[in-house]
C-alpha cells in the first residue's frame, strides 16, 4: 500500500518512479531535438531522492549561477517542478537557436536579454511538458502546469523557493539528472519534481501499488 511518504517508498515504488523518469527524459530528448533541429542523444538519467539542502551540491554548489524554470502542478497532482541548467548549457542552447534562425550568437559573458529569456522559457515549457506527458500517460492522471517562472541566480537562492514552499510537508525531492548532447552541444539539466505526499500516493494508487 502506497503511503506517499518519501522516506517509506518501497523498492518497487522507487523503480516505478525511475521508469517514469526515464520515459520523461526520453520524451524531453525528442522534444529538444525537434526544437533545435539536432539529433540529440541522452545519457541514462541519474535519479535520486535528496533532501532540499543536498540539491545545490549536486548542481555545482550554492553559489553556482544557474538558470531555473519553475512551474506549479495542478489538477490531479499538486506540487511544483523545476528544470535547472548551468549558465554554460543555457548559453549553448540560446546560441544554437539564434544561429539556426540567422541571428548572431550572444557573447558568453553577456547578460541574458529578452530574446534569450524567451528561448529558455520555451525550452522549459517543452521539457516540463515532456515529463508531465510521461506521468499522465502511465497513470491516467490529469496534470496541468502553471505559467513558468524563469530566474537566473545562484543555485542556493533558486532552490530556496521549493524548500520554503514544501519544506513543511516533505524534506526531500526527486532529482533527475539528465545530459543531452550533440556533436557541438552539451546540456546538463536537472529536473526536480516535488509533488505533495498525497500526490505521490495518487500516482502509486493509479498504478495499482
Amino acid at each position: 500500500m502506497a503511503t506517499g511518504n518519501i522516506n517509506e517508498f518501497s523498492d518497487l515504488e522507487f523503480d516505478v518512479l525511475k521508469e517514469i523518469s526515464n520515459i520523461g527524459a526520453g520524451n524531453a530528448t525528442t522534444a529538444i531535438s525537434t526544437m533545435m533541429n539536432l539529433k540529440m542523444n541522452m545519457n541514462i538519467p541519474v535519479i535520486k531522492f535528496l533532501e532540499f539542502q543536498e540539491l545545490a551540491g549536486v548542481i555545482g554548489g550554492e553559489e553556482n549561477i544557474v538558470v531555473g524554470i519553475l512551474l506549479g502542478l495542478q489538477s490531479d497532482i499538486d506540487g511544483m517542478m523545476m528544470f535547472i541548467m548551468d549558465r554554460k548549457s543555457a548559453v549553448g542552447v540560446i546560441n544554437t537557436i539564434l544561429t539556426m534562425n540567422g541571428a548572431p550568437a550572444m557573447d558568453e559573458n553577456a547578460d541574458f536579454d529578452e530574446m534569450d529569456f524567451s528561448v529558455l522559457q520555451e525550452l522549459g515549457n517543452i521539457i516540463a511538458g515532456a515529463y508531465l506527458s510521461a506521468i499522465s500517460t502511465m497513470t491516467g492522471l490529469l496534470i496541468t502546469a502553471t505559467v513558468p517562472y524563469l530566474s537566473v541566480d545562484m543555485a542556493g537562492a533558486i532552490l530556496s523557493v521549493p524548500a520554503i514552499e514544501y519544506g513543511k510537508v516533505s524534506d526531500k525531492a526527486l532529482l533527475i539528472q539528465s545530459e543531452f548532447n550533440d556533436e557541438g552541444l552539451n546540456v546538463d539539466g536537472y529536473f526536480i519534481l516535488i509533488p505533495t505526499p498525497e500526490s505521490f500516493e495518487k500516482i502509486f494508487k493509479s498504478l495499482g501499488l
